[in-house]
């Protein structure tokens, strides 16, 4: 038996190694308070410190200050907003292609709004177009620009979109783009070297009862240098099928977080790094606690993580934050 002890503990030893030499782990962390319990909701960075905004319900911003280890309850919303990814420009956070409203037709909010961390308000932007509203859509910034991609018309219902919109904030101008290879909602994107990676998501259909299993597993990019869209080779599908997840840049690599499926009622706790420069996925350290319906940041180089929904679905709401160092 003691050489097989020997091998067993060398492998455990192997693979520890293994781990300390990636330097990567998750920590919880642990503050002085906590902040509301929250999910469907954002988190985005400004002035050196965290957000949490938005959620089922009318919430009030959290913000995390690191000096002090703690959070504190700043303005709450002035509507409910739900199913959006906050854009972090000049200092104050975005909110667009956001949903207000009820399952399972949640309504487009047919403004952008903005909350000023320093003066603690919000106030109402520009008009989204018309015909351009949508939910549960992408949002990024790129060379003071900010997009919005794909996304759903009538909440959890039906009405999936493939559009692609760029929105000019000096101007107030919106600008329509290339459509996307196929339509996704409930999907966060992520923005490395001049290109957009689109993974996760699913194709919300309540009104016929689909919505959880309709996961997508391509992966599409758009390259702003060619403006043309193409889509992963199937070998490089995303590897753990979710929607409802995050993306964010982190170690030169596109980070899908958590999310939420059909496969088990617990949300997904994976967290999968595609590295354009091998084309590879690789797995990396799990979340401590699985969560979708939220929003990771990267921020002194660490990811950064809170809130959510524990399973899938509106629930157990969660409040604790997880931490990916390098």
């Amino acid at each position: 038996m003691k050489p097989l002890y020997h091998k067993a503990a060398l492998l455990i030893a192997l693979h520890a190694f293994a781990l300390q030499g990636s330097a990567q782990i998750w920590t919880v962390s642990e503050p002085e308070n906590l902040p509301e319990k929250r999910h469907e909701n954002a988190m985005a960075t400004a002035n050196g410190k965290l957000y949490l905004l938005g959620g089922r319900g009318v919430k009030p911003v959290d913000e995390y200050d690191f000096k002090k280890d703690s959070w504190k309850n700043l303005a709450p919303s002035p509507l409910e907003m739900s199913h959006f990814q906050a854009v972090s420009y000049k200092n104050e956070i975005y909110v667009l292609g956001a949903f207000t409203g009820g399952y399972p037709h949640e309504v487009p909010i047919p403004d952008i709004y903005i909350f000023n961390p320093i003066k603690n308000e919000w106030r109402k932007g520009a008009a989204i177009p018309e015909n351009r509203r949508r939910g549960a859509a992408g949002a990024f910034t790129l060379n003071d620009k900010i997009y919005l991609v794909c996304g759903i018309q009538d909440g959890h219902w039906d009405g999936q979109v493939t559009w692609f919109d760029e929105f000019d904030p000096a101007t107030g101008t919106w600008k329509t783009l290339a459509d996307a290879p196929r339509p996704r909602d409930h999907v966060q994107v992520a923005v490395l070297d001049n290109k957009l990676y689109v993974a996760g998501g699913r194709l919300s259909t309540a009104r016929i009862n689909q919505v959880l299993n309709t996961v997508i597993k391509e992966v599409d990019v758009y390259d702003f240098k060619t403006g043309k869209w193409t889509t992963l080779d199937a070998s490089n599908n995303l590897p753990t099928l979710r929607a409802g997840n995050t993306a964010v840049v982190f170690n030169n690599k596109i980070l899908i977080i958590g999310g939420e499926s059909d496969a088990h009622q617990e949300a997904h706790n994976e967290v999968e790094a595609f590295d354009p420069q091998t084309q590879k996925w690789e797995k990396l350290p799990s979340l401590h606690q699985g969560r979708h319906g939220t929003q990771a940041v990267s921020l002194n180089r660490k990811v950064y993580i809170a809130a959510g929904s524990a399973n899938r679905g509106g629930g157990p709401e969660l409040n604790d934050m997880e931490i990916l160092d390098k």
